[in-house]
């Protein structure tokens, strides 16, 4: 009959320094990424894009394509009434004349206006819009409560509103970032993952045509493949073929990447102990090197779609990326072509923040991946 002390003991749980040992990959992988704190950081700012993007006329305070007064500065947001007191409620308070001059040099003076307010809140109306493109709605997150527009990052030369075509912008950027490096992935995955398992004269004439590839110099290319298509094609041709030059020039590089990691994998022995008991190739692809590829894989994703952020932004700036209607960072930035615009109307650079935030999440969250998947 056991005794009391020595069920305690067969009870009692084991606990051991390492943690539980049942957990998957990607659970490890979790634990080392939490641990990560710019990784976290990013892992959060992506999160909040992809959101803000996807619900982007929810959370956009002014119809993107509503035209005010050109070049307004930003409004001013103060947690204080006409009357100077603390308010729980922000009000927004606009930039203009104060009816001074300076003592020295007799310029007008300019300040906030506190004569009339505007007061803001959560959840009000505002212009009609179709939430998930099929539901009527015309509730937004944040904006004014008597219908008045407020502009945090003033209004460009047509009197729109920055901040909601910055937000409503995200989509086509996003869309653009996010369809480019999927194109990309599949095909350089695929051609590399064949190239290295096959080897030999396929593996070579592969590489010429990715050498090939790689030789071209990409911006000229770009902006004369581009220019192929006609002012006059519709928005959503355009940004397919736009799409599609950036993913034809953009697979080779990860390709050589999988290459080399299937050349490595496929001498390693459970590999050879599969092709020795008769495993097919597809098998072998799919269940022993796809699997351990697939790591560097997402590093790369995560740390592609920056650059192609950046590269639509560029070529948005020249004008050989999206064409309106449509909306996007790059196509904004085309209103700071002239350095006067710039010293006079400075808030005109304000997609730029759009796109120093993406590139900073992607990059953060990439670097927190690549050290949580390989910590050695």
């Amino acid at each position: 009959m056991p005794t009391p002390a020595h069920e305690a003991q067969t009870d009692a749980p084991v606990v051991t320094r390492f943690g539980s040992g049942n957990e998957t990959y990607a659970l490890l992988v979790w634990r080392r990424f939490r641990r990560s704190p710019m990784g976290m950081i990013g892992l959060v700012l992506v999160s909040l894009m992809l959101v803000v993007s996807i619900f982007a006329d929810f959370f956009a305070p002014l119809d993107p394509k509503q035209a005010n007064l050109p070049f307004a500065p930003p409004d001013v947001i103060a947690f204080e009434d006409p009357d100077g007191n603390f308010s729980l409620i922000p009000y927004v308070y606009p930039i203009g004349d104060t009816g001074e001059f300076d003592p020295v040099t007799f310029q007008p003076l300019t300040g906030l206006i506190k004569d009339n307010p505007t007061p803001t809140g959560f959840f009000v109306t505002g212009y009609e819009y179709k939430f998930l493109w099929l539901i009527p709605s015309n509730i937004h997150f944040f904006g004014s409560v008597d219908g008045r527009p407020i502009q945090l990052l003033g209004t460009d030369k047509f009197g729109r509103d920055i901040l909601s075509r910055g937000i409503v912008g995200s989509r086509i950027s996003l869309m653009i970032a996010l369809a480019v490096v999927t194109l990309t992935t599949v095909v350089g995955t695929l051609v590399g993952i064949t190239s290295g398992y096959i080897g030999g004269r396929v593996d070579s004439w592969v590489q010429r045509f990715v050498d090939f590839v790689l030789a071209f110099p990409q911006l000229p290319l770009y902006l004369a493949l581009t220019s192929l298509i006609p002012v006059t094609a519709p928005s959503n041709v355009f940004l397919t073929f736009v799409i599609f030059v950036m993913a034809v020039l953009g697979w080779a590089q990860l390709s050589r990447e999988v290459r080399s990691k299937t050349l490595s994998l496929a001498r390693i022995e459970y590999v050879r102990a599969a092709i020795a008991v008769g495993a097919t190739d597809g098998r072998i692809i799919t269940r022993h090197i796809l699997p351990n590829v697939l790591s560097h894989i997402i590093v790369a994703i995560t740390l592609a779609i920056p650059g192609v952020v950046l590269l639509e932004s560029f070529l948005g700036f020249l004008g050989f990326a999206v064409k309106p209607p449509l909306i996007s960072w790059g196509l904004m930035l085309q209103d700071t072509g002239t350095f006067s615009v710039i010293g006079s109307y400075p808030w005109i650079l304000s997609p730029v923040i759009f796109v120093l935030i993406t590139v900073f999440a992607f990059n953060a969250l990439g670097d927190g991946l690549r050290d949580a998947i390989d910590p050695y």
